[in-house]
């Protein structure tokens, strides 16, 4: 792996010298970016397959679409994501709609990480976020979805490490939560995303791109925090592109090595 190489060599997550989003127990990480077009379809085609045997596996069968919903009117509540004036929590997320926004958000960011790529971390974060009676299928579901066939797709090597010369980068930034059903110990929450997925480096075949989707959450209050019981991602609502500069390889490379992710998202 490279210097710069988001996995981290320490058995942290992130990187050294980098903030991180803060999760339960220390572990750190962000939501599956989807995988791009283009003259990529292999890339593609894969990342699709990877969210939707994660939308099947951890969606329940048969679930109300209703339940994802506020309303006759369709539209977020005033639980929508606003500054409130009340300090992020120091450990655990609190047991209230904007702790399970909190939660939701910081999961989401852990989801889509790197270190999702590498088994040992991928199961520490799962064991971290999950409803303990699902951990054991989360884990079944992802290691199925990441083999060496999709690590090999995206950029890295079979064994999902990073090849030498080359920044593999996986991160989700939250844009916004809202509550779509609500009760004591049982929370829907859909969080709006935009991720970054790609290898930083001259030649690379897989370049750095952005997509935005919005992931769904069914948390439960479990063991006093916020856990998954359920999770699903759409593509969107994505804004029209920029006429911004697309980065020279170097420069996203050496990005990716100065700023770490943000050490609480909400």
């Amino acid at each position: 792996m490279s210097p710069g190489d988001e996995h981290d060599t320490s058995g942290g997550y992130g990187g050294s010298g980098q903030t991180r989003t803060r999760m339960p127990d220390d572990v750190y990480g962000g939501a599956r970016p989807r995988a791009r077009s283009s003259s990529r379809s292999l890339v593609t085609v894969v990342g699709v397959v990877v969210l939707l045997i994660a939308a099947i596996a951890f969606a329940n069968r048969g679930e109300d679409d209703s339940a994802s919903k506020t309303g006759p009117s369709d539209k977020p509540e005033v639980a929508s994501t606003a500054a409130s004036g009340t300090k992020p929590v120091t450990a655990g997320f609190a047991h209230d709609a904007q702790g399970a926004q909190s939660a939701a958000a910081n999961y989401a960011v852990a989801l889509g990480s790197a270190e999702m790529f590498d088994k040992a971390k991928r199961n520490a974060i799962l064991q971290a976020i999950i409803t303990p009676s699902r951990v054991s299928q989360f884990e079944a579901t992802l290691d199925k979805a990441y083999t060496p066939a999709f690590n090999k797709a995206v950029g890295l090597n079979e064994d999902g490490s990073t090849p030498n010369g080359y920044t593999f980068v996986s991160r989700t930034s939250p844009i916004g939560t809202k509550t779509t059903r609500s009760s004591a110990d049982d929370t829907t929450v859909e969080v709006w995303c935009s991720g970054l997925l790609g290898l930083a480096g001259e030649n690379s075949t897989n370049p750095v791109t952005s997509t935005w989707f919005t992931i769904t959450m069914q948390l439960q209050w479990t063991d006093g925090d916020w856990k998954i019981v359920t999770h699903s991602q759409k593509d969107g609502p994505a804004p029209v592109p920029g006429d911004d500069r697309a980065s020279s390889a170097d420069e996203m490379a050496k990005a990716v090595e100065e700023y770490g992710g943000f050490t609480y998202a909400r």
